[in-house]
Formats: structure tokens, C-alpha cells, sequence
């Protein structure tokens, strides 16, 4: 078999190029793949479709994309905590596509299960609505489409030679249905272990789902939104 292991974020990311679709895991900052987005920065690639929940966040993740002008469409569930790209959204600079977030899930999940489109009352009778074939079930729905990616970026805690991931409490969030939906899964891991040590009862994603890994260095793992219990 091909080892799925690669040296670093360069040798992973060797392919990608100007115009891709691009899924990149995380919920704000949390899980989101910091290796991989700082490695597309130093690449400069351009003209990217960029699909996650929020495109960045408080000037950081996918946020260091658009601060270069790198993605000129997005495809996502919240806009709020990213000043970058509502302010690249209300010049026309990118395209954006808001998409109710449990839409957003599931037509990824469609996207990996080979699931051509389903029906969802979710945005009957607003904008979302726009355009798109409308049918009464016990409630009136619309139809929505998969959403799929060239390749994925994503972040796991723990991740063995074969590609088998385990993810850290809500750090899973997109990342498991961004591997099923993308034509090439790539995955930075925390841990690079060998095959067994993570417990078959506990593989969050399969292997088969991913085509290369990496053992990512010096994470940030930064908190958006410090709290602090009263003392």
C-alpha cells in the first residue's frame, strides 16, 4: 500500500493550485487546520472556493486568505466575528453564498454518501429560497443539493498511518463530513500514531476516507472568546 504519510504541510499540499473548491474544517477557531491555511498562504494560490462555517474568524484561519485576496467565493453558515470578509462580501470582492447551517451539514453529508439532493423546509420563503424547486410534504420544503470540495483540509487530535482519525471533543465539528465529501482529504494531526493505537470503537473517520496526513507543528489552538469563572 502507498503510505498516506507526508513529511510536513509542503510536501501535503505539493497539488493544489489556482480556481480550486476548497473545505476546510473548524467551528470559528476551533479545529481548524492552521498548518495546512498558513502553508496555502505561502503558496499564494488564488481564485479559491472556499467552503466552511464561517470563513475565519477574528482576523485568523481562512481569515489570512482573505486578507491576501485569495478566495474570491465562499460557500458558509455565519458571517458575524469575520470583519475581513464582510467587508470583502459588501464590495463585491467575494461572492458569498449563506447557506442555514444545518443545510450547510447536510448537503456535505450528501456530498459524501452519494445522495444527489433532499428536501428541506429550511429557508422556505426567504432568499434562500431563491430559484430552487419547491414541493409540499407535511410542510413545504426546498431542494438542496450536495456540496462537495477538490480537497479538504482538516485538523485531528490523534491520527495513525493509515489515515484512521480521533478528534478532541467539539474540535470534530464539519472535519468528519468534509473527509467524506472532498475528492482529496488532507489531515494534520496532533499525534501521528501507529496503526492500532487508536481503538477501532473509537475511529471518528475512517482511513479509507482520507488521502494524506501529516504531523502538524507549533499550534496556536487559540480561544476566540476568553471566559473566566467568577472568583
Amino acid at each position: 500500500m502507498t503510505s498516506k504519510v507526508y513529511a510536513n504541510a509542503v510536501a501535503a499540499l505539493f497539488d493544489l493550485r489556482d480556481g480550486i473548491s476548497l473545505m476546510s474544517g473548524g467551528f470559528g477557531l476551533c479545529g481548524i487546520p492552521e498548518n495546512s491555511i498558513q502553508e496555502i498562504r505561502r503558496q499564494g494560490i488564488k481564485n479559491i472556493h472556499a467552503i466552511s462555517n464561517n470563513i475565519g474568524n477574528s482576523g485568523r484561519g481562512l481569515a489570512w486568505l482573505l486578507k491576501q485576496k485569495q478566495i474570491s467565493a465562499a460557500t458558509c453558515s455565519y458571517v458575524g466575528g469575520n470583519p475581513d470578509l464582510e467587508e470583502q462580501m459588501l464590495a463585491g470582492e467575494v461572492q458569498v453564498t449563506l447557506v442555514p447551517q444545518g443545510t450547510f451539514s447536510e448537503r456535505i453529508r450528501a456530498a459524501g454518501m452519494g445522495i444527489r439532493g433532499f428536501y428541506t423546509p429550511a429557508g422556505y420563503g426567504t432568499l434562500v429560497a431563491e430559484g430552487k424547486e419547491e414541493r409540499v410534504f407535511d410542510v413545504p420544503c426546498i431542494l438542496e443539493l450536495p456540496l462537495g470540495a477538490d480537497f479538504a483540509i482538516i485538523k485531528a487530535e490523534r491520527g495513525d498511518r493509515f489515515g484512521n482519525l480521533w478528534f478532541k471533543e467539539t474540535a470534530r465539528n464539519f472535519s468528519p463530513l468534509m473527509a467524506m465529501a472532498a475528492r482529496v482529504t488532507i489531515v494534520e494531526v496532533e499525534q501521528l500514531v501507529e496503526l492500532g493505537e487508536i481503538e477501532p470503537e473509537n475511529v471518528h473517520v475512517p482511513g479509507v476516507f482520507v488521502q494524506r496526513i501529516y504531523q502538524g507543528v507549533d499550534y496556536e489552538n487559540a480561544i476566540e472568546i476568553p471566559m473566566y469563572a467568577e472568583q
